[in-house]
C-alpha cells in the first residue's frame, strides 16, 4: 500500500521525485534529548537534504514560558518562516535525523498555524542516506515568501483543559512516553518533576507505532496499536508526552488512520509533573 500523502507522510522515493519542484520546501527539524549528546544544527550544517532549511524547535518557541519549546506566538512563527523562505503555496516536507521523532512536532505546528500542505518524511534522514539519495552541506538559497496564518486553536490543549478532560473522562488522553515513565517506576529526565501519569490516561509509547527501520506502520497496524493500548477511538483524543515533541507522533498516527478530532497537550508532563496540586497516578493505566 502506497503511503504517500502530502498532508501527512511521504516516502523517500516521493521526495526524491519531487525534490526539484519549485514550490517544495524541505525542513530539517532534528531535535534530540540532552542524553543523546547530538548537536542537531551542527549535523545539519555537515549534511542535509538538498535545499533543506533548519528549523530550531527550541528557538522557534514561546520564550515567555518557562516550559520547553512551547508553541511560538503566531507573529514569531510567521517571521521565522518568512526568513526561511517558507510561505503560502508551498508543499512542505519535514524530516529529522532520528528517523521519525521530532519532525512530527513541526508537522503539527504547521497544522496548528493553519497549514495543511505539510508531510513528514517517513524514515527521515537515516533512510534517505541509506538509499543513496543526494545530500549537501551548502546553505539553501532563500527567497522571501509571505505566509498567512490562521491558528487552529482546537489542535492544542492547555493544562486547564486537560485537567477538565481527565476529570470528566470525555476525551482519551494518550501518553507517548516509555512504559516505565508512565508507570512512575523511574525518575523523569527533567529535574524536579514527579513521576507517574495523568489519571485515566492511556500509554502508547511512540516507538510502538514505528517499524524496525524507523518508518511508520501501516494504517491497520496503527489502529490496532491504539486499540491494544485501550484507546477508545470514538472519543476525541489528547496526546501527551514529556515535553510535547513525541506526542505529535501519536497525532500524526491518528491523522493517518482518519481520526481528525485530536489535539496536543503542549505542556505535557513537563508541566503536569511540576505542579503538586495536580493529581497523578502510578502503575498500569
Amino acid at each position: 500500500m502506497a503511503i504517500d500523502d502530502p498532508k501527512t507522510l511521504v516516502s523517500t522515493n516521493w521526495l526524491a521525485s519531487h525534490l526539484k519542484d519549485p514550490d517544495l520546501r524541505v525542513i530539517d527539524a532534528s531535535w534530540y534529548m540532552p542524553a543523546d549528546n547530538r548537536d542537531a544544527r551542527a549535523e545539519y550544517e555537515a549534511a542535509h537534504i538538498p535545499g533543506a532549511r533548519f528549523f530550531d524547535i527550541d528557538e522557534i518557541s514561546d520564550h515567555r514560558s518557562e516550559l520547553p519549546h512551547m508553541v511560538p506566538p503566531v507573529e514569531k512563527f510567521m517571521s521565522r518562516m518568512r526568513a526561511m523562505g517558507v510561505g503560502d503555496g508551498h508543499q512542505v516536507v519535514v524530516y529529522d535525523g532520528a528517523g521519525l521523532f521530532s519532525a512530527a512536532r513541526v508537522w503539527w505546528l504547521f497544522r496548528l498555524m493553519g497549514k495543511t500542505d505539510v508531510a513528514v518524511l517517513d524514515g527521515g534522514f537515516p533512510k534517505w542516506r541509506a538509499e543513496g539519495h543526494p545530500v549537501e552541506d551548502m546553505p539553501p538559497v532563500i527567497r522571501d515568501r509571505h505566509m498567512t496564518v490562521q491558528r487552529q486553536n482546537h489542535l492544542v490543549k492547555d493544562v486547564t483543559q486537560v485537567a477538565r478532560a481527565a476529570k470528566l473522562k470525555d476525551h482519551e488522553i494518550i501518553d507517548a512516553r516509555a512504559a516505565e515513565r508512565f508507570r512512575g517506576e523511574v525518575e523523569e529526565p527533567r529535574e524536579g518533576l514527579r513521576s507517574g501519569h495523568i489519571p485515566g490516561s492511556r500509554n502508547l509509547p511512540f516507538g510502538e507505532l514505528l517499524k524496525d527501520d524507523g518508518t511508520m506502520k501501516d494504517t491497520d497496524a496503527l489502529k490496532a496499536a491504539f486499540e491494544a493500548a485501550g484507546v477508545d477511538l470514538k472519543k476525541p483524543a489528547i496526546t501527551s508526552c514529556g515535553s510535547g515533541v513525541t506526542a505529535a507522533i501519536l497525532s500524526l498516527a491518528l491523522e493517518r488512520i482518519g481520526k481528525t478530532d485530536h489535539a496536543v497537550y503542549d505542556g505535557s508532563w513537563s508541566e503536569w509533573g511540576m505542579y503538586d496540586d495536580l493529581p497523578i497516578a502510578t502503575g498500569e493505566a
